[in-house]
């Protein structure tokens, strides 16, 4: 394989980690392990929560299949083990910084997609139990949230 290859995969992991969150967040976390998620749903928030467990779950597998990767002189399974590990650093900055802001890092961006983020997560957290929930993904959001957050950006332009 040569770096395009590399890059491909990687890239490909990238996008397909948004499948697996989706159905990792829906059929497990609202599923079997919402013991450890409900915390996340309650309108209380804390500095840690058992949610937060979840990084682990995700890091460590991703961590080995860059350890393995590494050790076999950077193979196929490094480049997916880094797919994942991207992954997990963008829903960290759009899910823990962006979203329930628990740093302050990016607290005054305001653009369409942002804001689209944004919506979908509160109607997902409108429901404080594990059933009957929607938008289960992080990255890709319905579209009517992308409309509504461009009907708000036109309003408030229009107000100026």
């Amino acid at each position: 394989m040569n770096a395009f290859h590399y890059f491909l995969l990687t890239f490909c992991t990238f996008l397909l980690m948004e499948g697996i969150t989706w159905c990792t967040h829906k059929f497990v976390m609202h599923g079997f392990l919402w013991y450890l998620h409900d915390d996340h749903h309650s309108p209380e928030h804390k500095t840690f929560e058992k949610n937060d467990f979840f990084f682990l779950i995700f890091a460590i597998p991703c961590f080995s299949m860059m350890y393995y990767g590494y050790l076999h002189h950077y193979n196929w399974v490094f480049y997916i083990g880094l797919g994942v590990q991207l992954y997990g650093l963008a829903y960290f900055l759009i899910h823990d910084v962006l979203i329930h802001q628990r740093f302050s890092w990016f607290n005054r961006t305001d653009n369409i997609y942002f804001r689209a983020l944004r919506k979908a997560h509160k109607i997902h957290h409108k429901k404080l139990g594990k059933e009957d929930g929607e938008c289960f993904g992080m990255l890709f959001v319905p579209f009517k949230y992308f409309k509504e957050a461009w009907q708000y950006n036109q309003k408030r332009r229009s107000m100026v």
